[in-house]
């Protein structure tokens, strides 16, 4: 008799795990498109609140009397708080508002129109912090008076801000705050695309008006009130005089850091070692007081990285009770660009007072000079002679031609593509002419330097810097131990970058080779001018041997004679008078 069976096998574990995962993604799906919906809305929900927020405030304005349009304290001076927080729906907004007088040139600009203050900008700001994917919704409007204009009893404050380049700085906050009247004067505004804040029919007032500039990510700038660490500054709070204008100027650009390491002479990091860094820019005279001025010290590593430094040139002095400073590279005081970031070699040696440090520059470049012989010597039987280590390769002519392999004429290079015009003028190279015009691009390639050993590049130089407009000069640099194998690269280490600004530092990439050769590329966009490159050089120390610099320890008190000489330049003899544990002496050679 035949059986029939039914089947009650039901799901696998992998297909039900298979289920469960089609089914999650499915539902995650789904969520994130309803997140996503939801957001959207609520994003405009938040929107259309602000949009509301801002019309009633404007109503509120516009139906204020004209004299009560101001910002609490401030120029003009009125009811109006110049930031509040509001709650609206279900967002909580942030208000600024901000009050312009307004010259109108119809009538004539200050000082020549009396009465300057023809009408007031109104402009408000709601931001939402707490709200997702919101962006600052603004709103503008124009208050104009009544009546007829006065003859105005104040005067007018400009403040012009500029980077280090003397380029204007468009949205600049600016704070100029008067405490010398009651209320106090307050007011927080930012610069036009001219880099200017105007703030006209401002009460009179003997250097009554402090004023800070600043901006995110820029350094900042200000006025000095007279107090006893300061009591002479440079720039001092502003004096507003009846019926003229007071225009002050500052300078601010983007930050930098310093990339510090203290070091040993045969390169072996060394922890914990102390100094100073003092900046150029002075606040005050009489005594002197510099704008930036902090003792610093390195980690157990031996390193130290210090970010949001000004644009400036700055000077590394030693303050250790253990080690001395026996150079550093680059040579201190160094330069710090805007937005850049700046690596400082300090080498070091256990003290063994006293100690002369010594560094040679050459006049004419300002680069460390190298094979410069040192002579220490005294009545009672020193006499110390040390070389300074190499400090910098380069090139000031190209009319010798190509063809070399080996920097051994300084008039030669290895190639060029013919487009690059090598001695017209006599000691610069730039684009030929064909037919009276300019071609539009031209290349050539450096003979190979030899350094004398592994060495680490620091900076490609070049002059002049500026360059016509249209005309460009970029660079790419090569370096092996092999005197064979040329790889050209720029400033990332890859073969898709430039160099395009003079002093850049050259990639660390290049570390630890012996030759070094740089190819230079010409261009212009124009057919009536062209690039010029005079004079190309780079930097660069041989191990942990800082460039131009030598240095003399253990010697005793009491009268010295230097004598510093090379080849080519005018030998000098400086006496030298060693009286303390370290001091240092900067030596200028000028060229025979």
């Amino acid at each position: 008799m035949k059986k029939n069976f039914k089947s009650n096998r039901g799901f696998t574990f992998v297909e039900l795990v298979v289920g469960v995962a089609v089914s999650l993604v499915i539902i995650i799906a789904v969520y994130n498109a309803y997140s996503t919906i939801f957001d959207v809305v609520y994003t405009s929900r938040a929107k259309i609140d602000a949009v509301d927020l801002l019309n009633e405030q404007m109503e509120i304005i516009r139906n204020m009397p004209y004299s009560e349009v101001g910002i609490v304290d401030g120029i003009p001076n009125g009811v109006l708080t110049h930031v509040q927080t509001v709650a609206r729906g279900s967002s909580v907004f942030t208000l600024t508002t901000t009050v312009r007088n307004i010259d109108d040139p119809f009538d004539g600009l200050f000082p020549n129109d009396t009465s300057p203050a023809d009408y007031k900008m109104v402009e408000i700001d709601a931001d939402c912090a707490l709200c997702k994917n919101f962006s600052t919704v603004e709103m503008t409007t124009l208050v104009a008076p009544k009546a007829l204009e006065t003859a105005s009893t104040n005067g007018a404050l400009f403040v012009q801000v500029f980077d280090a380049n003397g380029v204007p700085i468009e949205n600049a906050s600016v704070h100029i705050e008067n405490d010398s009247v009651t209320p106090p004067i307050v007011i927080d505004d930012v610069t036009n695309a001219q880099g200017m804040l105007q703030v006209v029919d401002v009460p009179p007032g003997v250097n009554a008006y402090q004023i800070t500039v600043t901006k995110a990510g820029y350094s900042t700038d200000q006025t000095y009130g007279v107090t006893v660490q300061n009591p002479h500054p440079t720039k001092l709070p502003a004096t507003v005089v009846l019926q003229q204008v007071t225009e002050l100027s500052f300078a601010i650009d983007k930050v930098s850091t310093f990339s510090v390491s203290s070091l040993s002479n045969t390169c072996s990091p060394v922890p914990g070692v102390h100094f100073s860094l003092t900046g150029s820019k002075n606040i005050g005279t009489n005594p002197t007081v510099p704008k930036y001025s902090q003792s610093e010290v390195t980690d157990g590593n031996g390193l130290l990285t210090i970010p949001n430094m000004e644009w400036d040139s700055y000077t590394f002095s030693n303050t250790d009770s253990v080690y001395d400073f026996i150079g550093s590279s680059p040579i201190s005081p160094i330069s710090l660009a805007p937005n850049s970031t700046q690596n400082v070699e300090l080498i070091v040696a256990p003290k063994n007072p006293k100690t002369e440090l010594v560094t040679v520059s050459d006049a004419a470049s300002g680069l460390p000079l190298s094979g410069v012989s040192v002579e220490l010597t005294n009545g009672s039987g020193v006499d110390i002679t040390q070389v300074t280590g190499q400090g910098f390769l380069g090139q000031t002519d190209w009319s010798g031609g190509g063809g070399q392999a080996t920097s051994t004429d300084p008039t030669k290079y290895f190639s060029s593509d013919g487009n690059v015009e090598i001695d017209n003028p006599a000691g610069s190279i730039t684009l030929k002419k064909v037919l009276g015009q300019y071609v539009p691009s031209g290349q050539l390639v450096s003979s190979t330097f030899d350094t004398g050993a592994q060495s680490n590049f620091q900076q490609l130089n070049w002059n002049p810097t500026n360059q016509p407009a249209g005309a460009t000069v970029n660079f790419q640099v090569a370096s092996n131990n092999d005197g064979a194998t040329w790889n050209f690269t720029g400033p990332d280490g890859t073969a898709n970058t430039y160099y395009t600004t003079a002093n850049q530092n050259i990639s660390a990439t290049n570390n630890g080779n012996r030759y070094f050769r740089y190819e230079v590329f010409l261009g212009t966009s124009a057919t009536s001018t062209a690039p010029s490159v005079s004079n190309i050089s780079f930097t660069f120390t041989l191990s942990c041997t800082p460039p131009g610099q030598v240095y003399f320890s253990g010697l005793s008190g009491g009268s010295y004679n230097l004598a510093v000489s090379k080849s080519g330049y005018v030998t000098q003899n400086i006496p030298v008078t060693v009286s303390s544990n370290w001091q240092a002496l900067n030596v200028t050679m000028q060229s025979q």
